[in-house]
């Protein structure tokens, strides 16, 4: 904040380390207070009462009073003309100290500009896209953010460096994207008995709309002789197991094996025993690959790998290790794939020949202006639509003072032969803590089911995981009617037969974890609720956060807000990536020139891929100097 004014009202507050200066300033317009808790007496000497000063600080807010902690100030002398708009650049105390201020570097930077001439700064853009988008030109740019002559001068020169900034990065992706395309992979030209016979007589329902669709982008993608490399965003329960068990089948009709990779032992156990309980009757044989696999079944199913014998297996991390060999494996599955890391997922590639097409899946959705800076570089598919006959999750917010009712209806539902789950936080920072409060709710839990009754399991991430791996399979296959858990559980499990999700202190918990928990219930017909249960205090953001989650089950909605509440550095580990590290824009609040941008690099690239024409060598060049950034699509 940069504001001038008359200075009044010096004086010194409080004794000992709380003692202040304490002035104020003010003009025409209102009146602010300055303060100064170190340095206060030097201060005092220097500052002059009725004084016009020039004032640079962070504005702050303390019992609803408006005021600048150790403010930068000037004083302007009577003859002195209105220094105008004046820029702002970081700093520190230490810079401070050593008299390097704000206004040191606005000088510094004055003198820089008073020397540059048009010709110094080339113009990167082509001049069809200055004109197109009405953009200043990138000198005018570089002057007017720095020193405006106007508000509007300042607008238009944000306005062209967040323009630049993102058309370089869409340019960057757009290129990645051209280097996929060009990578050989196996094609598929039949859609032959396996894929057929299934669709027609055993899918266990109507394909949705969006699977249909989904399914004819991958067919496409395998026919052209070039790797796919293909993202499949779907809520939680919405089909996307069923797209990879077809894909998998258009593999099979083409001569080639199939494997699916899942980030944990339980999860691929899931995905096993319901692609063998869905293929059973065309007898195709389905093996599970883990960790936990052992002697004389692990080496019976490598050699079947090997020899082609096994054409689908479902497995863990294991499946990449060396001693795997595909006698022919086109296409590879991978669940959840922030789950693994870059080098796991590109160990895949190094399995055939020719590395097999990939789909990689998602729960998690990805909003828009995220999945273009992100996954830019991916084709990307979406299901978004839930099977038919499932019942919206109904989402209700109660307080700590309404458990006993809470505890009541979740015990009718387990009445009524439904099982139910019940979460709590366990969080790295307080995971001993969090662990205690664990165990309390797990014996209140048993206060409210009587254990001659009901059968309660617990599952948390400091048991032995053969106990833990059997806790979750009693609850599993019904032999539990309440799962106490952590978030172990957010995914992975898929109990049709759940139809209560209790969330405990669910003020603590992010957006996206809280929709991924909820999504473990509604996998059946009968209706499902979640329930947020949170503490008699907490923060506005913790309440609209919970608000967002009663008002609606739009996975991709409740991406957006959560990408609009925490920023993009905060979302899917996305801050390490280097990908979202822009110096002036903002994926959230600039969409719409995000937009614009992506339109324009597609079209230069359609143009002049290799970006070897005149006007484009200015953007070569400064593609080529660019870091690597690191993008998904590289295991991918």
């Amino acid at each position: 904040m940069q504001l001038q004014g008359t200075l009044i009202n010096i004086i010194e507050e409080g004794e000992g380390r709380k003692r202040r200066l304490v002035a104020t300033l003010y003009d025409d317009t209102g009146r602010i207070e300055l303060l100064w808790f170190q340095g206060a007496q030097w201060m005092k000497k220097t500052l002059k009462s009725d004084a016009r000063y020039l004032v640079y600080g962070k504005l702050n807010a303390f019992n609803g009073v408006v005021n600048i902690p150790h403010p930068e100030i000037e004083l302007l002398s009577s003859e002195q003309a209105s220094p105008g708009r004046q820029p702002m650049y970081p700093t520190t105390e230490k810079l401070r100290v050593k008299g390097i201020t704000n206004r040191s570097f606005a000088k510094l930077t004055q003198a820089l500009m008073e020397r540059l001439q048009p010709g110094d700064v080339p113009e990167i853009l082509p001049a069809d896209i200055l004109n197109q988008y009405r953009l200043c030109n990138r000198y005018q740019a570089l002057r007017w953010i720095h020193f405006p002559d106007t508000e509007e001068h300042e607008q238009v020169a944000r306005h062209r460096m967040k323009w630049e900034e993102l058309f370089l990065s869409q340019l960057s992706i757009g290129r990645l994207r051209l280097q996929h395309t060009a990578q050989a992979g196996w094609q598929f030209t039949t859609v032959g008995d396996h894929f057929n016979t299934f669709f027609r007589e055993h899918l266990p329902f109507a394909l949705t709309g969006a699977q249909k669709r989904v399914l004819r982008e991958i067919r496409q993608d395998t026919g052209t002789g070039r790797q796919m490399n293909r993202l499949l965003q779907g809520d939680v329960g919405s089909g996307k197991t069923i797209v990879a068990l077809m894909t998998m089948l258009l593999a099979l009709d083409n001569g080639f094996q199939a494997c699916l990779m899942a980030p944990t032992e339980i999860l691929a156990q899931q995905h096993y025993y319901s692609i063998s309980e869905l293929l059973e009757q065309m007898g195709i044989e389905v093996r599970l690959l883990t960790g936990s696999v052992k002697g004389r079944v692990r080496k019976e199913i490598l050699q079947q790998l090997a020899d082609g014998s096994l054409r689908i297996v479902v497995g863990t991390h294991a499946l990449i290790e060396d001693e795997v060999k595909f006698h022919n494996l086109g296409m590879a599955v991978i669940d959840e794939q922030h789950r693994f890391g870059v080098g796991q997922r590109a160990r895949l590639w190094q399995k055939n020949e020719l590395p097999p097409h990939v789909l990689v899946m998602t729960a998690t959705p990805i909003p828009r202006t995220l999945a273009m800076t992100m996954y830019g570089d991916l084709e990307v598919s979406v299901i978004d639509e839930l099977p038919p006959g499932r019942q919206p999750i109904k989402t209700i917010m109660a307080r700590d003072m309404q458990r006993a009712k809470v505890m009541e209806f979740m015990r009718s539902e387990v009445d009524k032969g439904r099982q139910v789950y019940i979460v709590y936080p366990l969080i790295e920072e307080s995971e001993k803590l969090d662990y205690e409060s664990l165990m309390e709710g797990y014996q209140q839990v048993k206060v409210w089911f009587d254990e001659n009754r009901y059968r309660i399991a617990m599952v948390h991430g400091r048991q032995d995981p053969a106990e833990r791996e059997r806790n979750m399979h009693r609850f599993v296959k019904g032999e539990a009617n309440v799962l106490v858990a952590t978030t172990v559980i957010e995914v992975g499990v898929n109990v049709p037969n759940a139809s209560v999700m209790l969330i405990e202190s669910a003020e603590r918990f992010g957006l996206s974890q809280l929709h991924q928990l909820r999504g473990r219930v509604g996998r059946g017909a009968e209706q499902s609720y979640c329930i947020l249960l949170a503490g008699s205090k907490i923060s506005d953001d913790s309440y609209r956060r919970l608000q967002v989650m009663v008002t609606t089950n739009d996975g991709f909605r409740i991406a957006e807000e959560d990408l609009a509440m925490r920023g993009p550095g905060d979302l899917h580990g996305t801050q390490q990536s280097g990908a979202l590290k822009f110096k002036i824009a903002d994926i959230v609040q600039d969409s719409g020139i995000l937009e614009e941008t992506r339109v324009a690099a597609l079209r230069l690239l359609t143009a002049d891929p290799s970006l070897m024409m005149a006007q484009h060598q200015h953007l070569r060049y400064l593609l080529t100097q660019q870091k690597k950034q690191a993008h998904w699509s590289k295991i991918s």
